[in-house]
C-alpha cells in the first residue's frame, strides 16, 4: 500500500521536525483537520458575510484580498464543494487571473461577533461564467444592485477545512445601520470607493515605472534561490503514516503537486536557527494553556 501523506506541506513538516512540534502538530491534524466540511462548518460558512482570499500565480506570486457580500453569498454546494461570486471591480482580475494560471486557493473566515473564531477551507478551483453556474444551480440568488450581480464564480473544490483558534480574534459589534449609512455596494463613484486614500494617484507622475523583478524568470526555469549559496540542501526525511490516535486510520491522502524538493531545500538555515534561539528563549507554556479548549467545535462529531 502506498504511504499516506500527512496534510500540511513538505516545508511545515521539516519546520515541525527542526522546532521539535511534529508531535502537537500531530494531534492538530488529527482533531482539527478535515478533507470536507462537516455539518458545523457548512452552518458556519452559510452564514458569513466576509472572508479573505489568498492566490498565487503559476511563478508563486501571491496575492491576497477580501471579499463581501450578503450571508449566503459564499454559497455552500456540499461538503466538499463552494462557491462565490465575482462582481464588477477595478478590472485587475488578480484573483481570477491567478486562478487561471495556478487553482490552488485559501480562503479564511472569521466570525468577529458571534462565535468569534475562523474557518479554513483549503483547496482547488474552477471559474466558471455565470450563466453556465445558474444552468446548473438556478436557485442561486440574483441581487438586484447591478455592481452586485455576478459575472462570474469560482467554484471550490474542498481538501482541507479546518479551525482558526479564538485566542487572538478580536469580538466586534456591528454598528446599527442608521449610524453608518447605506453601504455604497457596486458604486462606481470614485470617492465612495476610497478615492486617493493612500496618495498613489497624486504620486504616479513623479515614480518610476512599475516593474518586477527578474526572479519570476529565473524560478520559472528552476533556477537558484537567492542566496543560494548560503543555504544548506536538504532532503526532508520519509514521513510515515500518520494515524488518527481516536480510530487508528491514516489520514487521507490529499492530492498534491510534486516536484518541491528545490523549496524545501530552500528553507533558510540562519532564520530556522534564529527561530529556535527565540523559542529557546520563551517561557514554557502552563499545562493549561495546551489544552485547546475549544477542541471540537469544528470536529468530526456532527452532533
Amino acid at each position: 500500500m502506498p504511504r499516506q501523506e500527512r496534510p500540511g506541506s513538505d516545508g511545515e513538516h521539516l519546520v515541525q521536525q527542526r522546532l521539535g512540534t511534529t508531535q502537537r502538530a500531530d494531534r492538530f491534524y488529527a482533531d482539527q483537520v478535515l478533507d470536507h466540511l462537516n455539518a458545523r462548518m457548512q452552518e458556519f460558512v452559510a452564514r458569513q458575510e466576509m472572508f479573505f482570499l489568498a492566490t498565487a500565480d503559476r511563478h508563486g506570486e501571491c496575492d491576497s484580498t477580501f471579499r463581501a457580500g450578503p450571508p449566503g453569498f459564499l454559497q455552500v454546494l456540499g461538503e466538499r464543494t463552494l462557491a462565490y461570486p465575482e462582481y464588477r471591480g477595478n478590472g485587475v482580475m488578480a484573483s481570477v487571473g491567478n486562478i487561471s494560471e495556478n487553482p490552488r486557493l485559501g480562503l479564511l473566515m472569521i466570525d468577529f461577533t458571534r462565535d468569534r473564531i475562523g474557518l479554513h477551507v483549503n483547496g482547488r478551483a474552477r471559474v466558471v461564467m455565470d450563466e453556465e453556474m445558474r444552468a446548473e444551480h438556478p436557485y442561486l440568488p440574483v441581487d438586484p444592485i447591478p455592481g452586485r450581480r455576478a459575472q462570474l464564480w469560482v467554484t471550490v473544490e474542498v481538501e482541507e477545512a479546518y479551525i482558526h483558534c479564538a485566542k487572538h480574534i478580536p469580538h466586534l459589534q456591528k454598528v446599527p445601520a442608521q449610524q453608518r449609512g447605506a453601504r455604497a455596494w457596486g458604486t462606481d463613484d470614485f470617492k465612495r470607493k476610497g478615492g486617493d486614500y493612500f496618495g498613489a494617484a497624486a504620486e504616479a507622475g513623479e515614480r518610476q515605472p512599475f516593474r518586477r523583478t527578474e526572479r519570476k524568470d529565473e524560478l520559472l526555469r528552476g533556477g537558484p534561490h537567492e542566496h543560494s549559496e548560503d543555504l544548506p540542501h536538504r532532503t526532508p526525511a520519509p514521513a510515515a503514516a500518520s494515524r488518527d490516535p481516536r480510530s487508528g486510520a491514516a489520514y487521507r491522502a490529499r492530492p498534491r503537486d510534486r516536484g518541491r524538493g528545490d523549496v524545501v531545500e530552500g528553507l533558510n538555515a540562519e532564520f530556522l536557527d534564529r527561530v529556535e534561539r527565540v523559542l529557546a528563549r520563551a517561557q514554557p507554556r502552563r499545562p493549561a494553556e495546551d489544552e485547546p479548549e475549544f477542541r471540537g467545535w469544528f470536529d468530526r462529531r456532527d452532533d
